[in-house]
């Protein structure tokens, strides 16, 4: 079955619509990590590209490395051109939003956030400075701000075929479609489909799509579900599990070869415990005894 990268199913419900489209274009505001949740990357790994919307920055660095052929912009959209309070949720990036009181809530799962001023501009504008002439789809999500990305579009210049939009509370799953909903319908598109998270919306002069996007939500088991593929060097239904078994046994037996500042990186990122100095006598030979069953010093089984 084909890998869904969503949190319910919205790239295969997009598929369904563009099926036998081999290639197009797609806006992708709030677009998050470039593979875990992502609506877009279904089109991306088929030929498609667009232009990325995300305001992290750790998350927006992602996309040149992971997805070269789409173009980022790395801050907010709304209904001016300037500067706004982007309210950076920790641990939960999902959350982060320009709405003060969402990020509030993300307090009740235990998550704190800071405040930055970021750049924040208009959808048209984004449109205008990239030449985007044609968009097969928008996605927007961005914790509560739908409303304010979407009035923020020249409806008569730049008309997505599609518009998916995140249609409830951030954490409480509030219905909160009527800020937002009257904007599209009175643009000339059509509502299709809710998936209890998101509302599809069609343009009217696309009856075809119109009429291959279900009206209903797939059943569960249409796909298979990224998020329950397990990680790559652990589990064997991964797609790319043997990949990362070989990349897992090269990186052991480089140890000792890589400098000791990526060394610091790599404990940081496998995140909290004891401070080991990557320069210290034991912690280079801690290196050598795990290298050496990967680096040709222990006869072993390559699978092993």
């Amino acid at each position: 079955m084909p890998l869904s990268y969503t949190q319910n199913m919205e790239d295969y419900h997009l598929a369904l619509a563009f099926d036998g489209q081999e290639s197009g274009t797609y806006v992708d505001v709030g677009a998050g990590h470039p593979v875990a949740d992502n609506v877009s990357l279904w089109f991306y790994e088929r030929g498609w590209h667009g232009l990325v919307i995300e305001p992290l920055a750790d998350l927006a660095a992602l996309y040149p490395r992971v997805r070269p052929r789409d173009r980022v912009y790395e801050g907010l959209v709304g209904r001016t051109h300037g500067l706004a309070d982007f309210y950076e949720v920790d641990r939960l990036h999902g959350f982060s939003t320009t709405v003060q009181a969402h990020a509030d809530n993300a307090l009740t799962f235990g998550a704190g956030y800071r405040v930055a001023q970021r750049p924040i501009t208009t959808l048209a504008r984004l449109c205008a400075e990239h030449g985007l002439s044609r968009i097969d789809f928008l996605k927007v999500d961005v914790e509560g701000g739908e409303a304010d990305v979407l009035a923020g579009n020249d409806w008569n210049r730049f008309r997505p075929k599609i518009v998916v939009a995140e249609a409830v509370s951030p954490g409480k799953g509030e219905p909160c479609w009527e800020a937002f909903e009257p904007t599209l319908l009175s643009n000339g598109y059509r509502f299709r489909l809710f998936d209890t998270l998101n509302r599809f919306y069609v343009a009217e002069e696309h009856p075809e799509l119109f009429d291959r996007l279900p009206s209903q939500r797939a059943p569960w088991e249409s796909v298979t579900h990224m998020y329950e593929i397990g990680r790559a060097p652990e589990s064997a239904n991964h797609p790319d599990h043997l990949l990362a078994r070989r990349l897992a046994r090269g990186l052991w037996a480089m140890l000792p070869h890589i400098d000791p500042a990526l060394i610091s990186e790599f404990l940081r990122r496998g995140g909290s415990g004891e401070a080991a100095d990557p320069h210290g006598e034991e912690f280079r030979l801690a290196l050598g005894r795990i290298a050496c069953g990967y680096d040709g010093g222990q006869i072993v089984d390559e699978e092993s």
